[in-house]
């Protein structure tokens, strides 16, 4: 029996009214992600990377996929084969595997056009205890979304996240829940490469953070601190002359960025929580930058200064 007879036995799932199928499509909401510890992967992209995720760690729970997808996808029949009856993270479970229809792959999906896959993963979080400490995380380099509301604004910041470096994902009360379907797939897979740590309470956390030796910096609009005269400093001490403005922060030392709400951004109390207030300069003439985007700006000004630094 080829794969994908393994897949279609004992048949094509065709019913979208199907109790297993309603159970997915519960993943969509925030109420039944939290009764049932797991969230949905749509995509073939993030459930790529889901699959490469779980033949390190086990984190999947089923897979569905529909014959078009199937012929489409060489690469990702061929994860799907070598994940196909490995354990999940709960004991004596295997990963389920089945073939269906477009009209059950719809009714499983949050998607308005799905793209032919969904699978179900666990959700993984760590705690704080995994972050400091000998045999923990000991980031260089954190991002924080600070009452974010919007998936894919929280999704872009995890994929500058990933794409920067960054060695963790933290987001604070009142962030949308970054297990959210529209979250889920902006981050285009970059969700499994990060450790995450969800709902935490920012002035304790900061407080922690910085009694590690990381520098807690807001990216705030009315900063007093350009990110262009931290970069230039940065520069300037890896080439052993004077900076053209000094600044009291190096942007090579250990650093977590706070980045705040679209629509408000950081109130009062985030703005105290961090070492210093910085500003990502507008040099054309737009008012402002979204959130997303300032956050892979200053991430990679980070991550470009800790590398030269190295």
């Amino acid at each position: 029996m080829d794969f994908f007879e393994r897949l279609a036995t004992p048949v094509i799932m065709n019913n979208p009214s199907a109790d297993r199928v309603k159970d997915v499509a519960k993943l969509a909401n925030r109420s039944g992600r939290t009764k049932s510890g797991q969230f949905l992967v749509e995509g073939p992209q993030a459930v790529r990377e889901a699959l490469l995720a779980h033949q390190k760690k086990p984190l999947l729970d089923a897979v569905y996929i529909t014959e078009k997808a199937f012929d489409r996808h060489e690469d990702l029949v061929e994860l799907l084969e070598e994940v196909y009856g490995s354990p999940t993270p709960e004991p004596g479970r295997k990963v389920f595997m089945r073939m269906v229809t477009d009209e059950v792959l719809a009714a499983m999906a949050e998607a308005v056009t799905p793209q032919g896959i969904v699978a179900v993963a666990f959700q993984r979080e760590i705690s704080p205890a995994d972050i400091w400490g000998e045999g923990a995380i000991n980031p260089k380099l954190v991002a924080v979304l600070t009452r974010v509301q919007d998936p894919g604004n929280a999704g872009t910041i995890v994929r500058a996240a990933d794409a920067a470096g960054a060695d963790l994902i933290i987001t604070t009360k009142g962030t949308v829940d970054l297990y959210n379907p529209k979250a889920v797939r902006s981050t285009a897979g970059s969700l499994f490469h990060l450790p995450l740590l969800q709902g935490i309470d920012l002035e304790d956390f900061a407080e922690d953070a910085k009694g590690q030796g990381i520098g807690v910096l807001a990216a705030d609009g009315y900063g007093r601190v350009s990110l262009d005269d931290l970069q230039d400093a940065a520069f300037a001490a890896r080439a052993g002359v004077e900076p053209r403005k000094k600044v009291k922060y190096d942007l090579a030392a250990p650093t977590m960025w706070l980045f705040g709400n679209e629509a408000q951004g950081l109130n009062d109390e985030e703005k105290a929580a961090a070492s210093l207030r910085v500003a990502v300069p507008i040099h054309g003439a737009a008012e402002s930058l979204n959130v997303g985007m300032a956050a892979g700006v200053c991430l990679y000004a980070s991550a470009l200064a800790q590398n030269r630094k190295q």
